[in-house]
């Protein structure tokens, strides 16, 4: 536990190093710690917490304020509650030089996925000059740092207006250039209008693994494979993402194969250090093709 601003997952129990804390995850949203279980626990084991959150947050910020969330997620339910200070509104954070709304006390997603922050950073190295293409941008931190890396334009697709919304809020925090569009259509009814702004240089594809009526890795994800090179500028980039402990490397890799084969792989980017899995195969996948 450390005390940064940029925020960070500080303690990663799903990876399987920790079994006995499996289901516990500490992420820093300054300035917020916020806790996370997987499973119910009693109110004697977050009274343990509470003091161990104090004393170290006294070691590392002595006389400030303790402010910490708890968050439980079990059985397809979600129950947070601020346990201690409070929460700024609207609640800012930072990492690597840009700047995100966050929101830890509603929702499983609270607004910047931490275990992506090399996936950022990479864009940002990879955007200059370049036409973006961000699928299932969510809050739009790709197109964030895609921008601040020089993008000639960005151009971002949800379904989520919501979400789409706070990412405009993102762009402007960061004081960007007026070169993002935000598409809140379903990428794959969008293919007309998405064609239509290209070529791209770099194409992101981080969809959830998981989601009725929208997406589901099994059967969707090679219709994404698919349209791939049609968009892509030769030699343009891609970021498949894929964070289903039960798919591994390979199923993207087969995917590629099968429906574009004219895409080269390049690597698989690490994840942040705090995201350690025992099964590297189980946690946050990102890998990078290049187009022919």
């Amino acid at each position: 536990m450390r005390n940064s601003d940029d925020a960070h997952r500080v303690f990663h129990g799903r990876g399987g190093l920790h079994p006995d804390s499996a289901h516990w995850t500490l992420d820093w949203f300054s300035p917020v710690w916020l806790l996370t279980s997987f499973k119910p626990v009693s109110d004697e084991e977050l009274a343990l917490c509470q003091s161990a959150l104090q004393a170290r947050w006294q070691s590392l910020a002595p006389g400030e304020v303790l402010n910490w969330v708890f968050q439980c997620r079990h059985a397809g339910q979600t129950e947070t509650r601020l346990m201690a200070g409070s929460v700024p509104e609207p609640h800012v954070v930072s990492e690597q030089g840009s700047q995100y709304l966050v929101h830890v006390m509603r929702g499983q997603n609270h607004g910047l996925f931490l275990d992506m922050a090399h996936g950022r950073a990479w864009l940002k190295q990879h955007a200059l000059h370049e036409n973006v293409l961000n699928l299932f941008a969510y809050t739009c931190a790709f197109s964030v740092v895609a921008l601040q890396g020089g993008a000639a334009q960005v151009v971002n697709v949800d379904m989520s207006q919501a979400a789409l919304a706070l990412g405009q809020q993102n762009h402007r925090l960061n004081g960007l250039p007026p070169k993002a569009r935000f598409l809140g259509h379903d990428v794959f009814k969008t293919w007309g209008k998405i064609g239509k702004m290209g070529p791209y240089g770099v194409i992101v594809v981080d969809p959830p693994s998981y989601q009725k009526g929208s997406f589901i890795a099994t059967k969707d994800y090679i219709k994404l494979i698919r349209r791939l090179p049609d968009l892509l500028e030769p030699q343009g980039h891609v970021l498949l993402c894929l964070n289903a402990p039960e798919l591994d490397t390979g199923f993207l890799h087969s995917q590629v194969a099968e429906s574009a084969p004219a895409l080269r792989f390049v690597e698989r980017l690490p994840n942040p250090s705090a995201f350690e899995d025992i099964d590297p195969e189980k946690s946050l996948k990102v890998l990078h093709y290049q187009n022919a």
